[in-house]
């Protein structure tokens, strides 16, 4: 089988769960299948039109300036032009293919006029919507037009990818697509590194963001509304008040970075809330392994690599049971889950989790395991490639 990918995120340019979830994804399809060829059809952002081949890999960088946050979808939309002329080029030099794999809307453009002129059936992972990360509501021209990519997409394609159980209800409500077009594939972790780390000593790390004798609740993500971090700021003075050695170091930049910077300077919470800013990825799976505890209080999350990964880990978690984080985290046995935006639920199950150590640490040792069996690369890659062969059949 001989397959187009077109994704707006590949190494080394991620920024997102988007670009985490094609980085692991690729390799993992490649292993399983050994008769898979794959070429991607990606930005070179601020770079040129290049190609370079790995054995049955084959990536074509497309030059594409760097999209603004006020213009993203005027940006995005001008730039898929250059991808269907690339992928044009790859089709006519190495073709016939087999399917279109798409993941989101930003290359949806490229793609679907790809799939009409080659007559090729199209497979899209929608990693979240519009719809939901506003709650429903549309709030902008950009918006709006947004929105009608993602459904577009959705009805053209054959076979729509979805992260979760909630996601696929997002896509069938939002976008009248029956559910039985809809696959639920999870992410995937490979938390290999983190149990190697797990075994390091990493004390003289650890004393960068706490004392030896405080307690670390780790945070980590794009420091944007829907994620919640101002949320967890808000519980820390109910959390300080029963566990006082506690020390939360929240991680990552965003447009809530300054407000939230002043709400704990507000609250003369600055020794017991540390905004630590960009975090490297070996910075943020040290931390993921030092922290007693992580909590990700999102309002809107289709799945949640970074609670994977902390699970991965082998570090108690909480989340806020929306989206696909309830169906990652199970309450009281993987992990705890807390009431969307609500700040005492949230601070009653860190509390838990703080002075209840030893029921913490076997949930923990349960969500290892799960993620180890359930949720690893080769798991999703092989239940990827049957979406491939169902569809490449159905042509």
């Amino acid at each position: 089988m001989k397959n187009l990918l077109l994704s707006w995120e590949y190494p080394p340019h991620l920024s997102g769960g988007l670009g985490q979830h094609v980085k692991e994804l690729v390799p993992a399809l490649l292993e399983c299948d050994a008769g898979l060829e794959l070429h991607i059809i990606t930005p070179a952002f601020g770079g040129e039109t290049s190609h370079e081949s790995r054995g049955r890999l084959h990536v074509h960088r497309v030059a594409t300036p760097l999209p603004s946050d006020d213009r993203v979808y005027d940006d995005v939309l001008a730039a898929n032009p250059a991808f269907v002329e690339v992928a044009e080029q790859v089709i006519e030099a190495s073709g016939p293919f087999d399917l279109i794999h798409v993941h989101d809307w930003l290359p949806s453009f490229a793609s679907i006029e790809l799939q009409e002129a080659f007559g090729l059936p199209l497979v899209a992972t929608i990693h979240a919507t519009e719809r939901g990360r506003y709650r429903g509501v549309l709030y902008s021209d950009m918006s709006r037009a947004i929105d009608a990519a993602e459904q577009r997409l959705a009805r053209q394609a054959q076979q729509v990818i979805a992260c979760s159980v909630a996601m696929q209800h997002e896509v069938s409500d939002f976008f009248d697509v029956p559910a039985e077009r809809i696959n639920v594939i999870p992410n995937g972790i490979d938390g290999s590194h983190l149990r190697r780390l797990s075994s390091k000593d990493l004390s003289d790390f650890r004393r960068r963001y706490a004392r030896p004798d405080e307690r670390i609740i780790f945070n980590v993500g794009r420091m944007v509304y829907e994620k919640g971090a101002d949320l967890l700021v808000e519980t820390a003075p109910q959390v300080l008040q029963q566990a006082p050695d506690a020390k939360f170091v929240i991680g990552g930049r965003g447009p809530l970075f300054s407000s939230l910077s002043q709400r704990i300077d507000a609250m003369n919470l600055h020794d017991k809330v540390l905004l630590t800013g960009f975090l490297s990825d070996e910075e943020r799976d040290q931390l993921y392994v030092v922290a007693d505890l992580c909590v990700f209080p999102s309002r809107y999350e289709p799945f949640g690599i970074v609670a994977l990964e902390s699970m991965a880990a082998g570090t108690p978690v909480v989340v806020s049971d929306v989206g696909g984080l309830g169906a990652v985290v199970q309450h009281n046995q993987t992990g705890l889950t807390a009431y969307a935006e609500n700040v005492h639920s949230l601070a009653w199950a860190i509390v838990r989790v703080l002075n209840d150590p030893q029921a913490a640490s076997a949930r923990a040792k349960l969500a290892q395991e799960y993620v180890d069996s359930c949720l690893a690369w080769p798991v999703i890659a092989g239940a990827t490639l049957d979406v491939y062969e169902a569809v490449a059949s159905a042509r």
